[in-house]
């Protein structure tokens, strides 16, 4: 609170205290909500966070604008924005019995037609709308609408359910106990419309049994016949008993009354709030190693002085890409962006920043920059990866991107999963085989809140917050845990063996694999090789016909030593081989060794796991897995690599012989690490500088 002076209080809300404050550093005013959240419940505590949620993930000129939270005094401050108009009910209220203008009536309702259309386009119910909810601009021309403290995400699991909001805006179907829906909200928009036309509520009575009998027979007194008859019949459209006989927002903004409306807003009710403008990259991307610092302001003799320019500062993070003949640098698509995770597929690379934006690095088209070169010309050099940021992901924050054979599969923070590229497999899990450029929301998880979602080259797994296990795309070798080999075009809930719950989850080539909440393993799929541990072995034994298992059509707990002993951190799988780390940090290795990919001297007909030569002491944090090359990363930032060095698969000039034992990427130890990731013959490496700064959460 240090940053603002407190004025006087506004009011008193359900959950605490409003206050009016001037915020110091711009000398604008603004509401702080004071929340305590010592004394409450749970379910009190959640109700508080929702509102920061909702705020942070709405983006409007008819919202109300949210700037940060913070705690201070055992209380949650939420900062918003501050309406001086005050609320659309005291407006009314002022009118006494003088009728508004229609002009007027539709000038305020297409506003809350607009903002209502943003939030539900993002799946928020507003579900306490209502014109005491309903704030004005200090012209009192520009509407906003607040208090979302009660609002329901519709990724969450349970359904609503629950009767909330002004009794006197309640909807018939909530009267009965029945879910609420976006039909709902609109009712209630009835009941501002309603309001704005007569000066009085539509439904209201002494108590709230007479109120529900109102609501329920849906008799109102009509508004003044002084209003046109499509205003008339608006109100009474979105007054239906029936919530399916309700019309949509989108269909309410393509009635002539409305259109006319939306093209009479003033062009200066308000601008969206956009992100922090980036300044776009210039230059190629940082060596490692480098200082970052560039020269800039040496001046030749014979030249004209000029301003002198900054030096451009150092990227916050790196993304470095090998394999596939190439090594070298990703170019980032602007500077000051950091990447805090990433993910290779055959065909595709992506990463997510920490501001939650998805960033896809393409192949540039064939010829771009070409054509015949003149004699004596010289081919200027092409960037291998063309970088840009996911288009149309205003609003939508992405936390993890994961990616198969030509499609991509990525989370947002509110535990949606949207996927694109290819439709062959069913991968996509919309239902069908059609191939889809733009995210699209996978539906059939809408009722859950997911937390993990993994790539197989032609398959899926995905996780929720409830430890539900989904899985789609193609069966065959059992790998989606299904019990069968069928494929799916629509995610499927896995069965989980008794007593096993799941916290992450793997997926490989034609495999799959799960860590569960001890850390311990399951497996489906092929086992080829015995790379999923399932053969049943002791340490060091080799097993006989009988102790192979070749394919897994349901999870199954790993049953190789040590595997089926230690607590694992981490595990990847690749195309003939897997490794692990446990929660101790040593690393094994377990499947095919033809090309030296689990950097130990097993036979090439070796089943049994081994831990990695080399790295016995050293403790390891992450392993990533590709078709016959492992690398992997300390607890201390170092880059190990290993296996098949062809096509440059080892990130090393000099290894296309390849190293059967772990060789660290000395140029890579000034950075920590963040994420990595592998895929047939290439390598994603995101990492950020070391400084001695504390990294944000």
């Amino acid at each position: 609170m240090e940053k603002y002076e407190r004025i006087r209080v506004v009011g008193r809300g359900a959950f605490g205290i409003v206050h009016l404050c001037l915020r110091k550093a711009d000398q604008k005013l603004v509401i702080i909500k004071q929340i305590p959240v010592e004394q409450m419940t749970k379910e009190e505590r959640q109700a508080a966070q929702n509102e920061c949620q909702v705020l942070k993930l709405l983006n409007h000129p008819n919202v109300i604008e949210y700037y940060e939270n913070f705690l201070e005094d055992k209380a949650l401050m939420i900062a918003m924005e501050y309406a001086p108009g005050g609320t659309l009910a005291e407006f009314i209220q002022k009118r006494c019995n003088s009728l508004l203008e229609e002009e007027t009536i539709l000038h305020f309702f297409v506003q809350i037609l607009l903002a209502l259309h943003h939030v539900h386009t993002h799946l928020i119910l507003h579900r306490d709308l209502k014109t005491q909810n309903i704030l004005l601009d200090k012209h009192r021309m520009v509407v906003k609408i607040g208090d979302f403290g009660i609002s329901k995400i519709l990724s969450s699991k349970s359904k609503a359910y629950t009767v909330v909001g002004t009794p006197c805006y309640i909807s018939p179907e909530l009267c009965e106990g029945k879910p609420y829906n976006q039909k709902s909200d609109i009712w209630a928009l009835g009941c501002v419309l309603y309001e704005l036309a007569s000066l009085k509520r539509a439904f209201e009575a002494a108590n709230l049994p007479a109120l529900v009998l109102k609501i329920m027979s849906g008799t109102f007194a009509p508004i003044s016949d002084r209003y046109s008859p499509e205003l008339r019949q608006l109100v009474l459209s979105l007054l239906s008993l029936e919530p399916a006989q309700r019309p949509s927002l989108g269909h309410i903004m393509a009635q002539p009354l409305c259109i006319r409306a939306l093209f009479n807003l003033h062009t200066d009710v308000g601008s969206v709030r956009m992100r922090r403008a980036e300044k776009s990259l210039t230059g190629p991307p940082m060596a490692p190693g480098s200082t970052g610092s560039r020269t800039t302001n040496t001046r030749c003799r014979g030249f004209p002085r000029g301003p002198v320019r900054p030096a451009i500062p150092p990227p916050l993070s790196s993304v470095y890409a090998w394999g596939g003949g190439l090594s070298a640098p990703l170019r980032l698509p602007m500077l000051n962006t950091e990447v805090v995770q990433v993910a290779a597929g055959r065909t595709q690379k992506a990463g997510v920043t920490r501001s939650g934006r998805l960033i896809l690095w393409e192949a540039p088209p064939l010829g771009a920059g070409g054509g015949t070169l003149l004699p004596g010309a010289v081919e200027q050099p092409q960037p291998h990866f063309i970088s840009r940021f996911l288009e149309g992901q205003s609003g939508v924050t992405i936390k993890h991107v994961a990616c198969g054979d030509l499609f991509t599969a990525c989370l947002t923070d509110r535990g949606i999963i949207m996927t694109f590229g290819s439709g062959s497999n069913g991968c996509l899990g919309h239902g069908s085989l059609t191939d889809i450029s733009q995210p699209t929301i996978v539906e059939a998880l809408l009722g859950y809140e997911m937390v993990q979602v993994a790539c197989g080259a032609s398959h899926v797994l995905a996780l929720s917050t409830e430890r539900e296990l989904f899985a789609w795309g193609r069966g065959d070798g059992g790998r989606l845990g299904l019990g069968t080999r069928e494929s799916h075009s629509c995610p499927q809930q896995v069965p989980m063996p008794p007593g096993q719950e799941a916290q992450r989850v793997v997926c490989g080539i034609d495999c799959s694999m799960i860590l569960t909440v001890p850390g311990r393993a399951l497996a489906c799929g092929s086992n080829r090789f015995n790379k999923l541990g399932l053969d049943h072995l002791s340490l060091g034994e080799e097993p006989g016909p009988h102790q192979q298992v070749e394919e897994a059509l349901n999870f199954t707990p790993l049953d190789s030593a040590p595997l089926d002993q230690q607590p694992l951190l981490c595990v990847d799988l690749g195309t003939a081989h897997s490794a692990a780390v446990t929660a101790s940090g040593d690393c094994y290795t377990f499947g095919s060794n033809q090309h030296g990919q689990l950097g130990t001297n097993a036979r090439r007909g070796s089943r049994a796991p081994c831990q990695v030569q080399g790295l016995e002491g050293i403790k390891m944090a992450m392993v990533a897995c590709g078709d016959a090359f492992t690398v992997a990363i300390g607890a201390e930032g170092e880059v190990y690599s290993w296996g098949k060095g062809a096509r440059g698969r080892l990130g090393r000039k000099d290894e296309d012989a390849g190293f059967p034992r772990p060789v660290q990427l000395d140029e890579m130890h000034p950075y920590t690490v963040t994420s990595v990731s592998c895929c047939h013959g290439n390598t994603l490496l995101a990492v950020r500088p070391v400084t001695d700064e504390p990294v944000p959460p």
